[in-house]
């Protein structure tokens, strides 16, 4: 990754013929770290197709690996992983290393932090800006210690498993998908029930996946928006097979670009349409977006279909704070899609988005500065004028912050704008979208490194 090594390499974005054909995106990010945890907690053999083999699950795998669990890469996106079961991991070598992954440490943690082992945690210098208090507070009161950390509870953190984990009830202070899993992945190895009582309901992968390997979930309503999610813990786990559906988060680039050029006409196929992740197909369908869902499926206990996205007119909208845990990925590219809207698009409630890899509110409002998109912040609503087609771009070039879906929006919003857009550093894109420079040339865009 050229950032390590201190070489930015600058990426830019420009205006082209329109975007015509048809591509799969790579395989969902969420998926796939769970294909390679539950693949270790299970019993037998696990075989994944079409994982997303970027640098954060590949962290994971390492990961897994030094846990116990025998991992072979037989094609690409093809893997087979042995288990060891619930109860069965060893304890690591070395230093469990994530990289840039905020998924793959915490889901870890609740796994390894479960188990009579000690682990050490760590990634790279942005994963280690991030706050893992959240996930530590729940694990500490199931029995797990807390043996060393850095300060504000940030890795390199060092957990120590109990004998035996302690299930609890515990009601998330945050809508944070990764506590809630930390603590069910957590309360597999513990004797009884563990509960997470949310307010707002977050994505339910790490349930749909649990119940494809063979665990018993509940999941009762909670309060007006929120959930109660039971595990029975100690089951005995199955290795079975999973096909990785396409990640609705990296979609979202190909669905925004189809959209803003003009004359656009795109299929990506296999994209999982689980509603607590499709957040902005739902935002753009309000905006007025071309946006058809054909031969819909089922795949590893996921929906998925076929989009066929074609170049649209679109006006602002309202997106209410609820809605934020079902995209909160999306709101970069979401922006950028503003920009070229007619009216105004309020986005409400993204505080969320301050302790992303960057703080991602900032990053974008810059980027929308630099291209001159009229905008504001109020509070923790982004708030943004579109321009109706008609943005100017150019500026310097847009601060990624070493954040992969910052670089990747302001290189499609130069897609479609007067003056071509750049990105001061486009390494980081491999992270979760290794393929995503050469799919958007396959589709006609000119993106130039």
């Amino acid at each position: 990754m050229g950032h390590a090594h201190g070489l930015a390499s600058p990426v830019t974005g420009r205006a082209g013929s329109a975007l015509k054909g048809r591509i799969r995106v790579p395989g969902d990010k969420s998926i796939s770290h769970r294909s390679m945890i539950f693949g270790l907690l299970s019993i037998g053999e696990t075989r994944v197709e079409g994982l997303l083999e970027g640098d954060d699950v590949l962290r994971t795998a390492e990961a897994c690996k030094a846990l116990g669990a025998g991992i072979v890469r037989e094609a690409p996106g093809r893997w087979r992983i042995r288990g060891v079961g619930i109860g069965g991991l060893s304890e690591p070598a070395g230093i469990l290393d994530f990289g840039n992954a905020g998924t793959g440490s915490r889901l870890m943690m609740g796994v390894a932090g479960s188990h009579p082992i000690t682990a050490t945690f760590d990634g790279d210098a942005s994963l280690r800006k991030r706050p893992m208090r959240r996930i530590l507070d729940p694990l500490v009161r199931m029995g797990v210690t807390v043996v060393s950390e850095a300060e504000g509870g940030r890795v390199p953190l060092t957990l120590r498993g109990p004998r035996e984990t302690i299930p609890i009830t515990y009601e998330t202070p945050a809508a944070s998908a990764q506590i809630k899993s930390a603590i069910l992945l957590a309360g597999l190895n513990a004797p009884g029930r563990t509960t997470v009582i949310e307010q707002e309901a977050t994505r339910d992968h790490t349930e749909r996946m649990l119940r494809h390997f063979g665990a018993t979930v509940e999941v009762a309503p909670h309060g007006e928006h929120g959930r109660a999610v039971t595990v029975h813990g100690q089951p005995e786990l199955r290795g079975t097979a999973v096909v990785v559906p396409s990640d609705p988060s990296s979609a979202a680039f190909p669905i925004v670009a189809a959209l803003i050029v003009p004359g656009s006409d795109v299929v990506i196929e296999g994209v999982m349409m689980n509603p607590l992740r499709t957040g902005l197909i739902a935002t753009l369908l309000e905006m007025g977006a071309s946006i058809e869902r054909l031969n819909e499926r089922e795949e590893g206990g996921e929906t998925v279909a076929d989009l066929r996205v074609r170049a649209s007119r679109l006006k602002g909208v309202t997106v209410p704070a609820a809605r934020a845990p079902a995209m909160i990925d999306e709101y970069p590219i979401l922006a950028v899609a503003a920009a070229f809207a007619e009216g105004t698009t309020r986005m409400q409630g993204l505080h969320e988005l301050r302790v992303k890899e960057s703080d991602r509110l900032a990053a974008v409002a810059a980027g929308l500065a630099e291209a001159g998109v009229p905008h504001e912040i109020v509070g923790d609503d982004l708030v943004v004028h579109g321009l109706e087609g008609r943005v100017r771009g150019g500026g310097r070039p847009v601060a990624t912050h070493l954040d992969h879906r910052i670089a990747m929006s302001f290189l499609v919003m130069g897609l479609a704008t007067v003056e071509p857009v750049t990105v001061d550093d486009g390494a980081m894109i491999a992270t979760s979208f290794p393929t995503f420079i050469p799919l958007m040339r396959e589709l006609g865009a000119t993106i130039l490194d």
